[in-house]
């Protein structure tokens, strides 16, 4: 081996590297999750899962390739673990075509339909139908597509010249009589390991197994052992694929090697102990391409067999290699809360609209504490908190669409008059509390703004906007709290409050011109605090919103606009009473300007 067949193996594991990140990538965007669902339909069945992964290796003729693009699948989070490991499973099983069909051909075939179905002869064809798309088609979805078209030739192109660099090794003498000079199993197994990890290919490897038959030197006793390291070798190439992938397409890495080192030790020890007993004559027999391929896709199948029931075990036990951190736990169990909205209960459509209800009030408490630490980091920046309201304002996007998807399937049901202004309160209602929630997030930024200019406000400032974040943390705290035990007459409460915040907000407005013209603020601070305040009042507004989502339950003809202008404001009314307490309640410090 050259320095240039070294050169090459490491540009070819570049390659590869960069195939594989460009594939994830683009099936990520591509998939929208359609590609989520078909696979899901494919492989939530593990016979089903298994015998896909058979079929697809056995057209591509690897393994490798198969696990590759199964690890990308998972990486991408098109694919869960779980339903990947029954198309790894498969692929296992699907690769022993090669070593049949090499039993006929010879490790080359001239075959043109043969030829033509391998990943290196139709990836260039990809390649090229890929840099098309990218470059001379604007459509964003044909460019997604280009880029998994790329991604694969690159990957695969990246997988052939690791191989072709390793392929001078096979005619090298000493390379080939590491095949034949071990007659002790565990030794077998570490060559047949070795030498696939190398080539980077298991069909390859039995290839040239097959091909040492020929001469005659090759004994069943040698051949076993070296054929149960190949299927451990292969698995070289899935883990180089979970290089810099996420921790759940590693763990289809190690589901991969996990189930080939099982598999192996268990046919070593059920295999070895059966000849010690009866003392099978066949292994003293020369080993011919056949009977290779019949020892290759016996242990496969065999190996499948034995651990299918098993699949669970594996999971945990990739789990316990790879641990998960807490962001992955606190993801499994966010994941876990919309596992209610089952649209199985959409056959009883009022049980599950109380299971959207149940959900958009865990949404709005969600939304309430990422105010709350976001108008904490205002007066004392906090990296980790401010951090901590940027991930509730991705789940309550998340909840957002969730369960907006789940009503709007819904809302085709049969639904009492009740229950269909239920389900209307609901729709407004998470439109609401995911605009406060970006409204916390935006005043993140402003906190962010704050700590970079390492500035502050005066101390009147301070106080006053304490006093006015007291104010908006209440109308949010008693809006969540009205939406959730659906209290009609206390949602009747909040515009008084939300006009209250309006007063409140020019009030600031006043004060801080007057600081302004004095000299005891600067104009920069002066743009974050009215972003502050803008921010603060439209919350109050989305709270409002709230409110009459509410009412609107209990009554027809209460819309939004017609109940704020039809609303008695006059001086001694109810409405003019309970926004004078609102403004006593959260009177502003120090002389008013």
């Amino acid at each position: 081996m050259s320095i240039f067949d070294l050169l090459s193996m490491i540009g070819g594991l570049a390659l590869f590297l960069y195939g594989m990140h460009i594939l994830s990538d683009g099936l990520e965007k591509l998939s929208g999750g359609r590609l989520e669902r078909v696979l899901e339909h494919l492989t939530n069945n593990r016979l089903k899962a298994v015998l896909l992964g058979a079929g697809v290796t056995a057209v591509i003729q690897s393994s490798s390739a198969t696990t590759v693009m199964v690890v990308g699948f998972v990486n991408s989070g098109i694919m869960k673990l779980s339903q990947a490991i029954g198309i790894i499973m498969g692929a296992n099983v699907g690769t022993t075509i090669t070593s049949w069909v090499l039993s006929l051909t010879g490790i080359e075939s001239d075959s043109l339909l043969l030829q033509l179905v391998k990943p290196t002869s139709f990836s260039p064809i990809l390649a090229m139908i890929g840099v098309v798309f990218i470059m001379f088609i604007k459509n964003g979805k044909k460019r997604d597509l280009g880029s998994i078209f790329v991604g694969f030739a690159i990957l695969m192109f990246g997988m052939d010249m690791m191989s072709s660099a390793m392929q001078p090794l096979s005619e090298v003498p000493e390379f080939t009589q590491f095949f034949t000079m071990f007659t002790n199993p565990v030794l077998g197994i570490i060559v047949g390991a070795l030498v696939t990890a190398v080539i980077q290919s298991s069909s390859a490897s039995v290839g040239i197994l097959q091909a040492l038959c020929a001469s005659g030197t090759v004994t069943y006793a040698a051949a076993v052992p070296i054929i149960l390291g190949q299927n451990i070798g292969t698995c070289v190439t899935a883990m180089m694929s979970g290089v810099g992938a996420s921790k759940n397409a590693k763990r289809a890495a190690i589901v991969h090697l996990l189930f080939n080192i099982i598999g192996t030790t268990i046919f070593v020890i059920v295999f070895y102990s059966l000849n010690a007993i009866l003392h099978f004559s066949f292994l003293s027999d020369q080993a011919n391409r056949a009977g290779i391929a019949l020892v290759h896709t016996g242990f496969n199948i065999a190996a499948t067999l034995v651990l299918l029931p098993f699949a669970n075990v594996l999971e945990k036990l990739s789990l316990f290699v790879i641990k998960p951190d807490e962001s992955e736990k606190k993801q499994a169990q966010e994941k876990e809360l919309f596992a209610k909205m089952d649209e199985r209960f959409l056959s009883t459509p009022a049980f599950a609209l109380e299971q959207a209800y149940s959900h958009v009030v865990k949404m709005a408490e969600i939304t309430k504490e990422s105010l709350s630490e976001a108008t904490s980091t205002l007066f004392q920046y906090d990296e980790e908190l401010a951090n901590d309201v940027e991930r509730k304002e991705n789940l309550v996007d998340r909840y957002d669409d969730e369960i907006s998807g789940y009503l709007v399937k819904l809302s085709s049901k049969n639904l009492s008059v009740q229950d269909s202004r239920k389900l209307n309160m609901l729709l407004h209602s998470v439109g609401d509390l995911e605009r406060i929630s970006d409204h916390a997030m935006n005043l993140v930024d402003c906190a962010k703004d704050i700590n970079k200019k390492e500035q502050g406000f005066s101390s009147k400032a301070t106080e006053e906007l304490k006093v006015f974040t007291k104010a908006v943390l209440d109308i949010v705290d008693e809006s969540v709290r009205i939406f959730a035990t659906e209290d009609a007459e206390a949602a009747r409460t909040i515009e008084p409050f939300e006009e209250a915040i309006d007063v409140l907000q020019k009030e600031m407005k006043k004060r801080h011109t007057k600081r302004l013209r004095k000299g005891k603020c600067t104009a920069e601070m002066g743009f974050v605090l009215s972003d502050i305040t803008n921010n603060y009042e439209r919350i109050a507004d989305h709270c409002s919103n709230l409110a009459i989502s509410v009412m609107q339950q209990y009554e027809d003809d209460t819309h939004a606009h017609e109940y704020v202008d039809n609303l008695q404001k006059g001086e001694g009314t109810e409405y003019d009473r309970l926004c004078h307490g609102y403004l006593s309640r959260y009177e502003l410090p120090g002389k008013q300007s």
